[in-house]
């Protein structure tokens, strides 16, 4: 059960490597783009070229859906980036259901745990399995696999580390519980005296523009935590007052000490970098994309931009 890239690899993980695959379920196709064509998920596309049988239930209670689950008579049911299951379909197979989530469990229950683990300058995060209960992201912890978080990881680049380590751990998942080697263990075991586990709620554009009022390096990590998607954001306004809403993709630490009193004033040669003051050192911007245009290295953005001088980043 899944929708997107990141459900894909553990599929054709399995696919591959000979497990019998009963059925996929996915989201109803969607209409998408200026034509509002209907757009298939990520796991459909797949399935249809394996020729697995798929199934697209508009709600998951749907009595003809959990006919068509118990039809399929399946032994385990795996859940990778879909919806939260009724009690009554994850019940359904006889060894149960697992979900593979993209942190070290407890921490980072959510829906964006790979965003927050860089937004908060983690260094380590990891994958976990877990059997699915009545809560969100609660279940007993079946195995995890840490992953290291490099300096410069963006949301994207850790998602691709995770996408791979995550698509082994649910077929070592599968071996295991097929042979009854794993004790299940509550998650209240991984948190000790001095670590509360934190949250990965999920992001929506208030909590994604940028907050110049902040140290340099809380900055950098917001914007590589953020991208490619959903992007943070903010908006670059001139000496009239006159704003545009901007995203941006790819920055660099410059300076990490230092405090400044005007925030999001911006340094440039006007030909290849373009630095923005935070209240404690300065970020430099790698590459960024104007409302309604191109994104941009920062190269051509300048070359384009004449007159960037007259303005600084609010």
């Amino acid at each position: 059960m899944g929708t997107p890239d990141f459900a894909v690899e553990p599929l054709k993980r399995l696919t591959e490597n000979g497990y019998n695959i009963v059925g996929v379920v996915t989201v109803p196709d969607k209409p998408a783009g200026r034509g509002q064509k209907l757009r298939i998920s990520a796991v459909k596309h797949y399935a249809q070229q394996q020729n697995i049988r798929v199934l697209q239930p508009e709600k998951l209670r749907d009595p003809e859906f959990i006919k068509q689950i118990e039809e399929l008579n399946p032994d385990l049911s795996i859940v990778v980036a879909f919806r939260m299951l009724p009690e009554i379909v994850w019940r359904i197979p006889r060894l149960g259901t697992f979900n593979l989530h993209a942190s070290l469990l407890p921490d980072y229950r959510g829906a964006a745990p790979i965003n927050w683990a860089i937004i908060n300058g983690d260094k380590v995060t990891g994958v976990t399995t877990f059997l699915i209960d009545k809560e969100i992201d609660t279940g007993n912890i079946l195995l995890r696999q840490q992953v290291d978080i490099d300096d410069n990881d963006s949301a994207g680049d850790l998602h691709d580390k995770l996408m791979l380590v995550g698509a082994n751990l649910v077929e070592k998942t599968v071996i295991q519980l097929a042979e009854g080697k794993i004790n299940p263990i509550p998650q209240h075991e991984f948190i000790d005296k001095l670590h509360v586990s934190r949250p990965a709620p999920k992001l929506f554009k208030d909590t994604t523009k940028i907050n110049w009022n902040e140290p340099a390096s809380n900055v950098h990590n917001f914007i590589r935590g953020l991208s490619p998607y959903p992007a943070a954001w903010c908006q670059l306004t001139n000496e009239h007052g006159e704003s545009v809403s901007v995203k941006i993709f790819r920055s660099e630490l410059v300076k990490v000490e230092g405090s400044c009193s005007d925030m999001g004033k911006i340094t440039t040669d006007g030909k290849s970098f373009l630095h923005i003051a935070c209240k404690q050192g300065t970020i430099g911007v790698k590459q960024l994309q104007l409302a309604g245009k191109r994104r941009l290295d920062i190269t051509d953005f300048l070359s384009g931009f004449r007159d960037i001088k007259r303005y600084c980043f609010t």
